[in-house]
């Protein structure tokens, strides 16, 4: 089931859009974006997790993160 809010995310691609020249966005693709940004954010959040653990912590902090998204 989806987390993330369609509304910031067709306010993102609306936004996007405009300054491209594109005056629309279908819903299917916000739905589309959207459901990648989940999948991205869960992947890191995993990544950003383990590095906390392996760090001896119980807080993921923005340096897990960081670490996480340098990881290829």
């Amino acid at each position: 089931m989806a987390e993330l809010p369609l509304a910031p995310v067709e306010r993102i691609m609306r936004k996007i859009g405009l300054s491209e020249g594109v005056d629309r966005v279908s819903e299917r693709a916000v739905q589309e974006l959207r459901d990648e940004l989940e999948s991205i954010a869960v992947e890191l959040s995993k990544k950003s997790a383990i590095y906390s653990k392996h760090a001896g912590r119980k807080t993921i902090t923005h340096e897990d993160v960081r670490l996480a998204r340098e990881q290829k």
